[in-house]
C-alpha cells in the first residue's frame, strides 16, 4: 500500500513539472474522453484498416499513425490502464508498468489480429455507411481560451426508434448465370434483401457539456464521436464543435500572442508613470515605465500571452502606448514648457 502511494505521488509530481506534448490517446483514436468501450473499439477498427501498412506500402507517416493508433487502443481498451491515463497521463502508464503493473501488453500485430484474425480484409472499411457529420462554429471568449472552461449546449438530432411493420434491409447484389441456349449462359445481377423490423426517425433534444481547453485556437475541433446525424443500417456521423475566437473589448489575439492598446497622458509619456492592467484571469500586469514613452511605442511582456495548447508555456503580450496630447495650451503654459525644454 505504501509503495503504491509513493508511486502515485511520484507520478503526480513528475507530471506537474513536465509539459504535455502531442496528441492525447483520445485524439489519436478520434473519440471524446467519455467514449464508451464499444465506441473505442469501432474507432480503432476504422483507423487500423485505414492506416494498415498493407494498404500504405512505403508510407512512413501511415506506419507511424498505425503504431500510434495501436498504442492508444492498448491503453484505452484496458479499464485499469485507462483510469491511470485519465488521471496521470502517458507518464503515469510508464510508471505503472515500471512498478509491476500490467505493462507490455500485446504488440501491434497481436492487437490487430484480435480484431481481424491475422488477415487484412479487403475494402471492409468502405462497406460501412455513415451518417452526416455535424459541424458547429463555437464562439469562445478569450477568457475561456485563456483559463479553460466548460458549458452546456442544447443539441437536437434525429434518433432511430422502432416502428410497426417490416422493411427491406442488408440489400446486396448477387450474381447468377442463366442459360439462354444449349451451352450458352448469360451473367445476371439481382438485388437480394432481408426483412428487418421497421424503424423511424424522431427528433430528440438534450444538453451536451463542451469542454474548452486552455490555448485552443481557431479551427480546432472538439469531437463527439458518433453524435452526428444517424443513418439506418449504418454508423452515425460525428458532432464537431469548431473553435472561433470571439471579439474581445481589450485584447486581440494573434496566434499565441495577445495585443492591447493603453492610453497615457503627455505628462506620463515624458516623466514616466506607474500603471497596472488586469489580465484575462484577473492577475495584474505592471505596464508602467520610468523613462520617456514615445507615441505608438510597443513593449513586449514575455510569457503574458495566451497559453500554448497542450503545453505549460505561454505566448507574449504586446502593449501599444497611445499618448494623449492637450487640445490647447495657454500662453503661460507654453512659456513654461519652452523654458523647461530649453534648459
Amino acid at each position: 500500500m505504501k509503495k503504491t502511494t509513493l508511486l502515485l505521488l511520484f507520478v503526480a509530481l513528475s507530471l506537474s513539472f513536465s509539459a504535455l506534448g502531442g496528441k492525447s490517446y483520445y485524439d489519436v483514436l478520434q473519440v471524446s474522453k467519455g467514449a464508451s468501450e464499444e465506441q473505442i473499439k469501432r474507432a480503432y477498427r476504422k483507423l487500423a484498416l485505414k492506416y494498415h501498412p498493407d494498404k500504405n506500402p512505403g508510407n512512413e507517416e501511415a506506419n507511424k499513425r498505425f503504431a500510434e493508433i495501436n498504442n492508444a487502443y492498448e491503453a484505452l481498451s484496458d479499464r485499469e490502464k485507462r483510469s491511470i491515463y485519465d488521471r496521470y497521463g502517458e507518464e503515469g502508464l510508464k510508471q505503472h508498468s515500471a512498478g509491476g503493473g500490467r505493462g507490455g501488453g500485446m504488440n501491434i500485430q497481436d492487437i490487430f489480429n484480435s480484431f481481424f484474425g491475422g488477415g487484412m480484409p479487403e475494402e471492409e472499411e468502405e462497406k460501412v455507411v455513415k451518417g452526416d457529420d455535424v459541424i458547429v462554429d463555437l464562439d469562445a471568449s478569450l477568457e475561456d481560451l485563456y483559463m479553460g472552461g466548460s458549458f452546456k449546449v442544447w443539441r437536437e438530432k434525429n434518433v432511430i426508434k422502432p416502428a410497426p411493420g417490416k422493411r427491406q434491409c442488408n440489400c446486396r447484389n448477387e450474381v447468377y448465370h442463366r442459360q439462354i441456349a444449349p451451352g450458352m449462359f448469360q451473367q445476371m445481377t439481382e438485388q437480394v434483401c432481408e426483412q428487418c423490423p421497421n424503424v423511424k426517425f424522431e427528433r430528440e433534444g438534450y444538453f451536451i457539456t463542451v469542454d474548452i481547453e486552455k490555448g485552443m485556437r481557431d479551427g480546432q475541433e472538439i469531437l463527439f464521436y458518433e453524435d452526428g446525424e444517424p443513418v439506418i443500417d449504418g454508423e452515425p456521423g460525428d458532432l464537431k464543435f469548431r473553435i472561433r475566437t470571439a471579439t474581445h473589448e481589450r485584447f486581440r489575439r494573434e496566434g499565441n500572442d495577445l495585443h492591447t492598446t493603453v492610453t497615457i497622458t503627455l505628462l506620463q509619456a515624458l516623466v514616466g508613470f506607474e500603471k497596472s492592467m488586469p489580465h484575462l484571469d484577473g492577475h495584474l500586469v505592471e505596464i508602467g515605465s520610468k523613462g520617456i514613452t514615445e507615441p505608438k511605442a510597443v513593449r513586449k511582456f514575455k510569457g503574458e500571452g495566451m497559453p500554448i495548447h497542450a503545453s505549460e508555456k505561454k505566448g507574449d503580450l504586446y502593449v501599444t502606448y497611445e499618448v494623449i496630447f492637450p487640445s490647447s495650451l495657454s500662453e503661460e503654459q507654453k512659456g513654461k514648457i519652452k523654458a523647461v525644454l530649453k534648459s
